[in-house]
């Protein structure tokens, strides 16, 4: 993608300047507007149309509604001084699209029937849903230590937040109660402390407003944030969907929050989607994630009709109780890679605790899916982003050679004593291996065994970081073999 960032500088005594010329441009409306006959009905907005809200630049944005059958509603947007109409169809709803400018703001919107509705200090810029479990959702109230540190000086008019509540229903909603607020101390200590992170970044490196939206909920699968008919289409993750265990605090059949928290945001325009979930779903069926998470993308990218970026967490390193559980969750996310435009960043090296789910450094974890999202999205290649990753393997007598992809300066190993690195033979037994760095590939052996055939690095539950690029990056786990997993 080219890289637009001459086109994101914002003036930003002129997004607080603008104020005063909305009121005198909506005062003019109003008054050409007065002579329009009273006998339309009320008008009404969904949540997400609100005041504080974050536009997507430079595209066409919908705005939609409900108001009597037959209705006519007007719009007009301040930054262009443009007014549209439509009519509301039979069942009373209604929707138009308008063309919204380059970042800037604070503007107004004016929509106008019977009754008339004002949105103001409404920003132009980038939106962004957060979306996940319980890492996703960690925010100030957790204790999270970088989210305390960050509070004195919080306030943000550039950054934006929508969180949605918890919101579980068989049927498909349209609205969602929910608020635009401004970040401040208040608002961030209750916002998504990766989703923060993430849009700090982007805001600071593109100079444009960052709305962020957040649809997260501890303990869920990936199954409930699916649509139910898309779960139902597959025999397989209906048989899994059909054996997900009940609870009392969270759904746990397919498409229960997604009508809830995504429907409601499905006509509304966004940059893209970044998603922290998996630990619920390792189990007896972890090597099936990666079939589950792709049908979730692609419906997803069906309901916007569009192929956003979607950037993904691998789970952290934590004791699970079946062996090799999460390694093959793991697996299956790293698999969804083979997806256009997605991405995935790593938590091996931000652990300091396998026996804690939720481990506290979520400022490093939205940093870098917002530095995967300026390289990848935004057309800042130089921006280090990328982890590396297993490319090939071959075997030469005793020793395995395992090349890999972005990792053009060579590797480093750190930590060589932890058992990280395993190799086998035949047998299919495996044994920690000994291993040296050749540029970007690592040669394995292990003088006991003869003739190997696989190894494997960090394929384990609690598998820390033990390889990285020069970049600093850590290299995401792997194995060469596709051999039936033990878990008992």
């Amino acid at each position: 993608m080219c890289d637009k960032t001459a086109n994101y500088t914002i003036n930003k005594r002129a997004m607080n300047s603008h104020i005063p010329n909305i009121k005198l441009f909506f005062a003019a409306t109003w008054t050409c507007l007065s002579s329009i006959s009273l006998s339309f009905a009320d008008i009404r907005l969904p949540h997400l149309l609100g005041n504080n809200m974050v536009l997507q630049r430079d595209t066409q944005v919908k705005f939609w509604g409900w108001a009597d059958p037959g209705e006519r509603v007007r719009v007009t947007t301040s930054w262009n001084g443009k007014t549209d109409s439509i009519i509301a169809s039979d069942d009373g709803r209604w929707e138009l699209r308008m063309a919204t400018p380059r970042a800037g703001g604070p503007y107004a919107i004016l929509f106008r029937g019977k009754n008339t509705i004002e949105l103001t200090n409404v920003l132009i810029g980038e939106v962004w849903i957060c979306s996940g479990q319980s890492n996703m959702a960690m925010n100030g109230t957790s204790g999270l230590t970088d989210i305390q540190q960050e509070l004195p000086r919080a306030d943000r008019n550039d950054i934006r937040f929508f969180k949605i509540p918890r919101t579980s229903t068989s049927d498909r909603q349209d609205d969602c109660q929910a608020n635009w607020t401004v970040c401040d101390s208040v608002t961030l200590n209750t916002f998504s402390a990766v989703g923060y992170f993430f849009g700090k970044r982007l805001a600071d490196t593109l100079g444009v407003p960052i709305g962020l939206i957040e649809a997260a909920w501890g303990g869920t699968s990936a199954e409930v944030w699916t649509p139910a008919h898309a779960i139902s289409k597959s025999p397989l993750l209906k048989n899994n969907a059909e054996k997900i265990t009940p609870s009392d605090h969270w759904p746990t059949k397919p498409g229960l929050a997604f009508n809830g928290m995504i429907a409601p945001l499905t006509p509304f325009k966004i940059a893209g989607t970044i998603w922290y979930q998996g630990e619920n779903n390792v189990g007896p069926y972890s090597s099936d994630y990666d079939s589950l998470l792709t049908t979730l993308i692609h419906t997803w990218r069906s309901e916007w009709q569009h192929d956003f970026p979607f950037y993904l967490v691998q789970i952290a390193p934590y004791r699970y109780p079946v062996p090799l559980s999460a390694a093959l969750l793991r697996e299956a996310q790293t698999n969804v890679l083979s997806l256009p435009n997605t991405a995935m960043v790593l938590t091996t090296d931000l652990v300091a605790d396998t026996t804690d789910v939720h481990p506290t450094n979520k400022k490093d974890v939205g940093m870098r899916l917002a530095n995967v999202a300026l390289a990848q999205h935004y057309g800042l290649r130089q921006i280090t982003h990328q982890h590396p990753i297993y490319k090939h393997v071959s075997i030469d007598q005793d020793s395995i050679f395992v090349a890999f992809d972005h990792a053009e300066n060579g590797l480093d190993i750190v930590n060589p004593s932890e058992h990280h690195f395993l190799i086998a033979g035949k047998d299919r037994v495996f044994h920690k291996a000994q291993v040296k760095v050749r540029g970007n590939v690592l040669v394995f052996w292990n003088a006991g065994i003869k003739n190997p055939v696989a190894v494997r690095y960090g394929f384990d539950n609690t598998a820390t970081a033990s390889l990285f690029n020069k970049a600093g990056m850590p290299a995401i786990p792997f194995r060469t073999d596709r051999w039936p997993v033990d878990r008992q």
